[in-house]
């Protein structure tokens, strides 16, 4: 899984080490992010903290989801799951998404509520300290998730991150909408921030749902990822070519599918020995990768089908 960055990725304990402290660190900093702005929102009355301190509420459990979706994920392949638990994680991220948008439906209807009937928002300076304290632990704690992700490519984490950045936007907009508010003493302006920050919620939970439906539907990987791996089967210098290439995503791990053209005089122990050869390279560029290569003598036709072949019993 590509990464867009010079880092190495790491797999194995070191990586799913990696993935459980930053889940611990999500949840942590989401609890503590709760109690301040539930203080917060008792002691101000705004709508747009309310929309802040459900965000987090959201928080906490999509990060509740994420510990224990990684935690499967990590799982060993066994019997009943022989390609691992890769999927356990854009499933959770999946639920996440629906549960997201339907809490920021409920803070829609309280911004709109407050909009027919205003209130003016009281002690504005406690609810900007609870935010600028609020936007200083996210920073660190996405911080923490963008190097986990670059080292890991874990998408749970990604999605997590991604959630937690959204939210730097919307804790800046909540300090806007408290300061204006009270400077301008217009009670609207509070519940029209609450309204945008709830469709900003909406938008971002539907790139999480399409981010977890790229995995769940085994969607191939970029194009100039299949051209990458293409260009290191081919690099061989007994493989006279490679088709019928095949990638999808679980997770952390890639599943590659290749097939590759060989001369048909070489001995099958020589083939395999190239595909081997071949693997090791396509494993050394994609460390998480499972790797399947088909060996086809050079110069044979044969059909081309996304669907396999039935075998006819004589």
């Amino acid at each position: 899984m590509a990464t867009g960055t010079a880092i190495p990725l790491i797999h194995g304990p070191p990586a799913d080490r990696l993935r459980r402290l930053a889940t611990y660190a999500s949840v942590a900093v989401a609890a503590v992010l709760i109690a301040a702005k539930f203080a917060a929102w008792l002691e101000t009355g705004s709508v747009a903290l309310l929309s802040s301190l459900v965000d987090s509420l959201l928080d906490a459990a999509a990060s509740l989801v994420n510990l224990i979706a990684v935690r499967h994920a990590m799982t060993p392949a066994d019997r009943e799951h022989r390609f691992g638990h890769g999927k356990a994680e854009p499933l959770a991220v999946l639920g996440q998404s629906a549960f997201i948008i339907g809490s920021a439906m409920l803070l829609l209807a309280e911004a709109i509520r407050r909009l027919v009937s205003p209130a003016p928002v009281e002690n504005a300076a406690a609810g900007v300290a609870v935010v600028v304290f609020s936007i200083l632990m996210t920073i660190g704690l996405v911080s923490y998730q963008r190097y986990v992700v670059r080292r890991t490519g874990s998408i749970a984490i990604s999605a997590d991150e991604l959630h937690y950045r959204s939210d730097l936007v919307l804790n800046l907009s909540v300090i806007a909408a408290l300061i204006l508010g009270s400077a301008l003493d217009f009670p609207l302006l509070d519940p029209l921030f609450g309204a945008a920050i709830g469709i900003w919620i909406v938008y971002s939970a539907v790139r999480l749902a399409r981010l977890s439906l790229f995995q769940l539907m085994d969607h191939e990987l970029p194009d100039d990822e299949r051209e990458k791996i293409r260009e290191i089967a081919q690099s061989h210098p007994d493989v006279v070519a490679a088709h019928d290439l095949r990638t999808r995503v679980a997770g952390p791990t890639s599943f590659i599918q290749i097939h590759l053209e060989m001369d048909g005089a070489m001995s099958l122990i020589r083939a395999h020995e190239i595909s081997d050869e071949v693997e090791a390279e396509l494993r050394a560029a994609y460390p998480n990768a499972e790797v399947i290569i088909h060996q086809d003598p050079e110069g044979i036709e044969e059909p081309r089908s996304n669907f396999p072949r039935r075998v006819v019993a004589r």
